[in-house]
């Protein structure tokens, strides 16, 4: 199901052009970004802009999100947390309710559910059935993963890869395969994971591009050099430079003529 058809800019009514996020490339040169799919992955170099449109599309669809407050930043822009006012959510059949996720807001989120539960307990049952705080990262992610994708919706995630091993990537990759593959939950994902970006059935922006442009997984960047990487391992550590890998026999000459 794709409820979030598109997403338009109103690059006419922008406030200002110099300053972030206003003043990003992607901005002066995207009008719409179309979603094909259930499943939408953006993938780019760091600095494009994914994670920055990626809070914007969620705070243009009424989704909020968990963020600590009382923090204070140096020099932050004005404009920073205005932008999703110039973007317009075209929907498929009305809005839909849904959540955002970023790995460093993550145990925010799970400390106020904590709080949440003392009076009410019932409410763990949509995320895993216990306490998030009482998990490992990792294990704590993939319970809410599992349960709260299971909810029809519209789910943004920024980088979940982060705290993830490959075998739990794989395991997220399966669970937003199901949950779009039954048709109630749409996602749109910003990753640098080639795990999750091998999603079947994906849309897969580049925002290497300008405007964003639908690329095949293997036209991907990340695909090319983890390819590379694994096949060649030595082209990218300069050991055809004579530098000794870490696992050198030499290292583990050193090590017995000490003892």
């Amino acid at each position: 199901m794709i409820h979030l058809q598109e997403v338009r800019f109103k690059f006419r009514e922008y406030p200002e052009t110099n300053e972030y996020p206003f003043g990003l490339p992607l901005l002066k040169n995207t009008r719409s970004l179309p979603f094909l799919s259930p499943v939408t992955l953006f993938a780019g170099e760091n600095g494009t802009g994914k994670s920055t449109i990626l809070r914007a599309i969620c705070r243009a669809a009424g989704i909020h999100i968990w963020e600590e407050q009382g923090r204070r930043r140096h020099a932050k822009s004005p404009f920073e947390e205005r932008l999703h006012d110039y973007l317009q959510a075209c929907w498929s059949n009305g809005a839909v309710p849904g959540s955002f996720f970023s790995s460093d807001i993550f145990r925010t989120f799970a400390s106020a559910l904590d709080e949440f539960a003392v009076s009410d307990p019932g409410i763990l049952k949509y995320f895993g059935g216990s306490s998030l705080m009482n998990q490992s990262h990792g294990q704590s992610l993939l319970s809410f993963f599992g349960s709260r994708y299971s909810i029809e919706g519209l789910y943004l995630l920024d980088e979940p890869e982060t705290a993830l091993s490959p075998r739990s990537q794989v395991r997220l990759l399966k669970i937003i395969r199901e949950a779009a593959w039954r048709g109630h939950a749409q996602f749109i994902i910003a990753s640098h994971s080639p795990i999750l970006l091998a999603c079947p059935g994906a849309t897969v922006y580049s925002f290497d591009h300008l405007p964003p442009k639908v690329v095949e997984y293997e036209e991907t960047e990340y695909y090319k050099v983890y390819k590379e990487f694994l096949e060649d391992r030595g082209k990218f550590l300069g050991q055809e430079s004579g530098i000794p890998s870490t696992g050198s026999g030499q290292g583990r000459n050193q090590k017995s003529v000490k003892g």
